[in-house]
């Protein structure tokens, strides 16, 4: 079933991972796939942080999977050194078919890598589905999360 590749993503890439953003109900309502200028910026930023890995995965020349890295040096748990897995979105097309695994399993990968101790995300609370993925996977449903907009 690795018949993608799992790389780094470029500009090239911000149209095809704002689309898969945008591809469900809610990221229907707080994405603009009509104008890139925000993400463009935000692009940027991540890839001069060092921290940070935003991933695509592309079968035959088409982006089918994407999610965001972060690696998080810390001072809990004995200076312990985390991860956050972000925006995971795999293509409509795509789901159910084991590349969701596969990119999670990288993902937990490369923060073995980055000596990370934990590796923890978070999942929109109506996102049931998702949230059986991620608990097939090993994942605890351990803490209870806060948001508070700023914009």
């Amino acid at each position: 079933m690795s018949d993608f590749e799992i790389r780094r993503a470029t500009t090239d890439d911000i149209p095809a991972i704002v689309a898969l953003l945008a591809d469900d109900p809610l990221g229907a309502r707080r994405e603009s796939p009509d104008d890139l200028a925000p993400y463009r910026a935000a692009f940027e930023r991540l890839v001069s942080d060092p921290q940070q890995r935003l991933v695509v995965a592309v079968r035959e020349g088409r982006t089918v999977g994407t999610l965001q890295l972060t690696v998080i040096p810390g001072l809990s748990r004995r200076g312990a050194t985390r991860s956050i897995i972000e925006g995971v979105r795999i293509h409509s097309e795509e789901r159910g078919g084991g590349l969701g695994t596969q990119l999670i399993e990288w993902a937990v990968e490369e923060s073995r890598r980055e000596g990370c101790v934990l590796v923890q995300l978070t999942s929109d609370a109506t996102r049931i589905d998702a949230h059986r993925f991620y608990e097939r996977l090993g994942f605890e449903a351990s803490h209870i999360g806060f948001k508070l907009p700023l914009a």
